[in-house]
């Protein structure tokens, strides 16, 4: 077989990802703040990005200022080959942010307030490395002993001592020596519920009352009020001082007021400054032989970085408020009467309204919450599948079939608390079609136990 070269041409279309449509994208999938923080770095680090001030600022103190920013930038360019210029950052108070300790340190703390002797801290430091996140002690003693060449007798007393430390419930090898620390500190260490404890775990898990009561020879009403004493333990106490220690905030994306009958949708865009172009700059730029060409190109590709964040924020602002437009319209009964009127909808159905892909939908809600009179919700609140009802091809949002759920538990007896197939039937009773294994699938989702486990005696 002879094997030759040949050239020939071929025309294709593809999609080219290209950075301003990656920033585009990018910008949609910002929250508020994400988008206030992203704005705040990039005014910094491009000259040509500005806030946009108020009318009332005298245009001489505007040129004043603009000048001396020009003359500023303009030092920066004709030294950028010479290396960046550093200056010391000043020390304020306002460097410092408040935190809250994280688990080791708040025991560390306590360690180093209650022990003197060196080879006990030496070991009492070594036991906190290996406390994991949720409080529980999760290395052998045999290996401590190993590792620190030190006796068993000293281990365990100083176990004994991390055990004492706050939170309660610290230091536990098991979950059953986690609650029986939380009982001997509240001074509910007696006996039976010690027992209890030990032996019916598992039982208390599933609500088996009877079996425990039988096991014990007492009444199933005390085993009940056993229970619900240990149901107040907390068995992962090393939650309470959790590694996340940044402090997360809500902001509305989207506001909607009720005005004269009609619901109003406002952006929320007050977090975030409005960005123009630096006249000044750009009149410079415009000047014929003001740079060489390698800042020209530096200038001219920050200028079009400038352009094109404030066409994407743009963007972004009309794409959340048609999205967010649709969903009012399309759960304006939610609106004004609650979760029970909620209706299915799904990104496609609203993709379709819009008219844009689904994706883009996907991308618009993504992180995104909306104030409305019914509360503050995420926008993927408004998302949810549907079940038909009797009668017609209609269907029933399912947070409006859990948000039914939810009623009927509450106002359950809860001495004889409905099964699942009862819970199905008061729902079908509402023309809505559901079926029993739907109903446990619903229960579960909302954390509500089974029939046996919410019995009371």
């Amino acid at each position: 077989m002879k094997l030759t070269h040949d050239v020939f041409l071929e025309q294709q279309q593809k999609l080219i990802m290209t950075p301003e449509l990656r920033q585009a994208i990018a910008v949609l999938q910002m929250s508020t703040l994400e988008l206030g923080e992203y704005i705040q770095n990039e005014m910094q680090e491009n000259p040509f990005l500005e806030e946009k001030e108020e009318e009332s600022n005298e245009e001489h103190s505007e040129k004043e200022t603009g000048d001396n920013q020009l003359d500023q930038w303009m030092e920066y360019l004709h030294d950028r080959g010479n290396g960046p210029i550093e200056k010391e950052e000043e020390i304020t108070f306002e460097n410092f942010v408040a935190r809250r300790p994280s688990l080791y340190e708040h025991l560390e703390f306590q360690l180093r307030m209650t022990v003197t002797d060196p080879d006990q801290f030496r070991i009492g430091e070594y036991l906190l490395g290996s406390i994991d996140e949720y409080g529980y002690l999760v290395i052998d003693i045999d290996e401590v002993a190993s590792k620190l060449q030190v006796t068993f007798v000293a281990i365990e007393q100083t176990v004994k001592m991390i055990q004492s430390f706050h939170p309660h419930g610290v230091g536990a090898r098991d979950l059953e020596e986690c609650l029986l620390i939380q009982l001997h500190h509240y001074g509910k260490d007696e006996q039976l519920i010690e027992q209890i404890i030990r032996e019916h775990l598992q039982d208390i898990a599933h609500g088996r009352m009877n079996k425990i009561a039988a096991s014990l020879g007492i009444p199933v009403q005390q085993v009940q009020d056993i229970c619900d004493l240990i149901r107040t333990l907390d068995p992962k106490p090393g939650l309470q001082y959790g590694n996340d220690q940044e402090i997360k905030y809500i902001v509305p994306d989207i506001l909607v007021e009720k005005i004269d009958g009609e619901y109003v949708v406002v952006v929320n865009d007050s977090q975030f400054p409005r960005l123009i172009i630096n006249r000044t700059y750009q009149k410079y730029l415009r000047q014929p032989n003001a740079f060489d060409a390698e800042a020209r190109k530096y200038l001219e590709d920050k200028m079009g970085s400038a352009v094109w964040l404030i066409r994407s924020i743009e963007q972004r602002r009309m794409t959340l408020y048609k999205v967010a437009n649709a969903i009012v319209e399309f759960q304006k009964e939610f609106l004004d009467n609650g979760v029970a009127c909620m209706k299915p909808l799904t990104l496609r159905e609203i993709a379709e309204i819009v008219d844009v892909h689904e994706s883009t939908v996907s991308r618009a809600t993504n992180n995104k919450y909306m104030q409305t009179p019914q509360g503050l919700f995420e926008l993927k609140y408004f998302f949810s599948t549907g079940v038909h009802a009797y009668g017609g091809e209609e269907k029933v949002s399912a947070r409006s079939i859990k948000h039914i759920l939810e009623e009927i538990v509450a106002s359950e007896d809860p001495i004889h608390p409905l099964s699942d197939e009862a819970i199905a039937k008061l729902i079908q009773s509402k023309g809505i079609r559901i079926s029993r294994r739907t109903v446990a699938k619903y229960r579960q989702e909302l954390g509500i136990a089974a029939t046996m486990s919410r019995r009371r005696y």
